[in-house]
């Protein structure tokens, strides 16, 4: 039987670039205080800044709330990136 993954509706309001809310968030991958990493169903979102602390985090409901000084939001499509020797020679 294969499972069905239910996607969740994705948006961000930031507000004065000091405070952001992400819905959508499948599961945060790391973060320090210069850079936090959340994977959602559009893809891999960079928040880049400083200051940066995670103020609320529930990943039942998809939803995660930061603070600090935003510089820059990314995104990066959700296929896995090929680093290896061969990839780099095989292009």
């Amino acid at each position: 039987m294969q499972e069905t993954k239910i996607k969740m509706p994705h948006s961000l309001v930031m507000e004065d670039r000091r405070s952001l809310s992400i819905t959508g968030v499948s599961d945060v991958d790391s973060f320090d205080e210069s850079t936090i990493i959340v994977f959602t169903d559009l893809g891999e979102l960079t928040v880049r800044g400083s200051d940066l602390h995670i103020r609320n985090l529930n990943t039942e409901a998809g939803e995660v709330s930061l603070e600090g000084k935003i510089s820059s939001l990314s995104y990066a499509d959700n296929a896995v990136k090929e680093t290896g020797f061969f990839s780099r020679v095989f292009r």
